[in-house]
C-alpha cells in the first residue's frame, strides 16, 4: 500500500521503516482494497465533481494551503483514499484513527504531539468521525483553530446531524457520490493485472461482462467489489477463468445498502413518498421492494401510506384513508413476509389514486388565518346553550337548524367575518365536491337572514 508516513505518535523519535520495506511488510497480510488504495489524487476513481485538476479541493492540495476538511459519502466511495493521497502529496505526517475505538486519552496524547512537531505538518484523519461525542468533537476545535492539525474527517452520516456546528464551521465539507459501475470495473480489471499490489501473480482471468456484473452488485461501493473479488480470486487455481458460475455465488449472498434510522433510510422512504404522491406506481413499488429488502419495519411504511392518505390523496379519493388504515392493521397481525403484499396493494392504491393536497392547503390556510388575525368569537346563535346562565345570554338564540331547509343550507354565516380556506380541486370525487359546494353557495346567498 502506497500511503503517507505514519510514525508512532507515542514514540515520536523512533525513526520510521524504509517506505518501501514498510509497504512490502505491510502488503503481504493486507486486503486487496487497501493494497490497491490510489497513492495520488489524480488514480482516484469517480467523484470527478470534486476531482477534476480545476476544481477546489486538487487547487488546495497542491498548493498545500488546505484546512480542515470532511468527506462526506457512502461506504467505499474513496474518502480514506482521499485523505492518504492528500497527505502524500503534502508530504504531511498522517496519524488515523477511527472514532469507534479511539478515546478521550488518546486523542489527547495524539494532539499534544501534533503541537511538539508544529514542523511535521500533521494531518489528523479521523474516521467514522459521527461516532465522536460532542465533548470529543469539542476537543479537537482548539488545535483545529490553531492549525496544530489539519483534521480530515470521514462519516457515512449527515455532518449536519452528527456534526457540532463549531467544527463544521472551521471545515470544508465535501459530499462524495457512489462510484459508478464502469468505474469500479475499471479499478477491478487493473486488480486483476497488477503483479505487484493486486491479483496479477495469480495469473487468474475474467471478462469485461463479468467484472461488469460484479460491479453492480457492489452498488458503488469500491472496497466491497475489490473484497469480493480477491475472495472468488483465492477460491479458484491459480490461472483458471472467472465465470457466471462464480458470480452467482457472490450474488446469492448479496446485501444492499440499507442503513435503519440513517440517512439511506431517510433518502429511501423520501423517494417511496415522491413516487406515489407523483402517480409513479412502477417507482413507489421499486423503492418499497428496497426498503423491505433491506430489513424495514413494515408497520412505518405502513404509517406513511396513512398519511399520504389524507395528505396527498384527500378528498380526491376518499376510500385512500380506510385502505391503507386497513393495510396498517394487517401488517400488526399478519407479520412478514406476507404483510409485504398488503403493503404492495396499498401502494399501488395510493400510487394510482387521482391525488388532492386541499385538506393540507385548507388546514395551512386554517393556521395561517388564526396567527395572522384576531381570533373569532363564536357567534351567538353557534353557542352552546346549555345552563341557566347560558340562556340568559342567549347563547343559541337564532340559529337555523339545516335539516328545516332543502339540502340543509340555511343561509346561515357560522363565522362572524366568513374566510374561503377550503378550495376543492377537481380531481376525482373531488370535482363533485366543487359542483356541490358551488350550488350550496348560491343557495346560500339566496336564503341570507
Amino acid at each position: 500500500m502506497a500511503a503517507a508516513d505514519q510514525p508512532d505518535f507515542f514514540a515520536e523519535e523512533a525513526a520510521p521503516a524504509a517506505p518501501a520495506q514498510a509497504e512490502k511488510r505491510a502488503g503481504a497480510h493486507q486486503p486487496l482494497a487497501a493494497r490497491m488504495r490510489p497513492r495520488r489524487l489524480a488514480e482516484v476513481v469517480g467523484q470527478e465533481h470534486i476531482l477534476k485538476p480545476d476544481s477546489l479541493l486538487p487547487r488546495l492540495v497542491a498548493q498545500n494551503r488546505f484546512g480542515s476538511l470532511l468527506f462526506y459519502g457512502p461506504p467505499g466511495c474513496g474518502k480514506t483514499s482521499i485523505a492518504e493521497a492528500i497527505a502524500h502529496e503534502t508530504g504531511s505526517r498522517f496519524v488515523r484513527i477511527n472514532a469507534v475505538m479511539s478515546n478521550v486519552a488518546e486523542l489527547r496524547e495524539i494532539l499534544a504531539a501534533a503541537r511538539r512537531r508544529p514542523e511535521a505538518a500533521t494531518i489528523l484523519f479521523i474516521d467514522e468521525l459521527h461516532r465522536f461525542n460532542k465533548s470529543q468533537q469539542d476537543l479537537l476545535l482548539p488545535d483545529v483553530e490553531e492549525g496544530s492539525v489539519r483534521l480530515i474527517g470521514a462519516t457515512t452520516h449527515n455532518p449536519g446531524f452528527y456534526v457540532n456546528p463549531p467544527l463544521l464551521s472551521r471545515s470544508h465539507l465535501f459530499r462524495l457520490e457512489p462510484l459508478a459501475p464502469a468505474a469500479i470495473a475499471g479499478v477491478l480489471a487493473a486488480a486483476l493485472a497488477d503483479v505487484d499490489r493486486g491479483l496479477g501473480a495469480r495469473g487468474v482471468t475474467a471478462e469485461a461482462k463479468f467484472l461488469a456484473d460484479l460491479a453492480v452488485l457492489c452498488d458503488g461501493d469500491l472496497r466491497r467489489a475489490l473484497n469480493a473479488l480477491e475472495v472468488l480470486v483465492l477460491g479458484l487455481p491459480e490461472r483458471a477463468p472467472l465465470t457466471a458460475a462464480d458470480l452467482e455465488v457472490f450474488a446469492r449472498e448479496r446485501r444492499i445498502r440499507y442503513d435503519a434510522d440513517e440517512d439511506e433510510h431517510y433518502d429511501t422512504i423520501s423517494a417511496y413518498i415522491k413516487s406515489c404522491r407523483g402517480s409513479d406506481p412502477d417507482a413507489a413499488m421499486y423503492w418499497l421492494a428496497k426498503m423491505l429488502a433491506g430489513g424495514e419495519d413494515p408497520r412505518f411504511i405502513a404509517r406513511r401510506l396513512v398519511i399520504l392518505a389524507s395528505e396527498d390523496v384527500g378528498l380526491a379519493d376518499p376510500q385512500a384513508l380506510p385502505l391503507t388504515v386497513a393495510a396498517h392493521h394487517a401488517c400488526d397481525f399478519i407479520g412478514l413476509p406476507e404483510a409485504e403484499l398488503t403493503l404492495a396493494h396499498a401502494t399501488l392504491y395510493i400510487a394510482t389514486a387521482p391525488k388532492s393536497n386541499s385538506a393540507t392547503l385548507a388546514l395551512a390556510a386554517a393556521h395561517a388565518a388564526l396567527k395572522t388575525a384576531p381570533v373569532q368569537p363564536v357567534p351567538l346563535p353557534l353557542r352552546d346553550k346549555s345552563g341557566a346562565a347560558s340562556k340568559q345570554n342567549a347563547h343559541g338564540k337564532g340559529y337555523l337548524y339545516s335539516h328545516d331547509f332543502p339540502e340543509n343550507i340555511s343561509g346561515q354565516n357560522y363565522l362572524e367575518k366568513p374566510l374561503a380556506l377550503y378550495t376543492p380541486k377537481s380531481a376525482g370525487w373531488e370535482a363533485k365536491i366543487a359542483e356541490r359546494l358551488a350550488r350550496w353557495q348560491a343557495l346560500k346567498i339566496q336564503r341570507a337572514p
